[in-house]
């Protein structure tokens, strides 16, 4: 995918709450905060209460987890 922007899907176990492109996500990681944006390295990664930012929209959630690898962010996370 070209730097224009990534895919990112997120999903709580009831329901998808955002599907589409984004410039950066910013998430509330085991050891602190951190973001991706286009051709960030792969990572896994634990994620604790706080909050998904995509874009500046911010979810609240409890915790989760997510995976990036080739432009695509896939996080499952338990909302507040």
């Amino acid at each position: 995918m070209a730097t224009g922007g990534f895919s990112v899907v997120i999903t709580s176990p009831e329901r998808v709450l955002f599907e589409g492109v984004a410039q950066s996500v910013t998430f509330p990681g085991e050891q602190g905060t951190f973001e991706v944006q286009p051709l960030h390295r792969p990572l896994v990664s634990r994620l604790l209460a706080g909050a998904v930012v995509v874009d500046g929209r911010a979810l609240p959630i409890r915790r989760g987890i997510v995976r990036v690898a080739d432009d695509v962010v896939t996080a499952v996370v338990e909302l507040r």
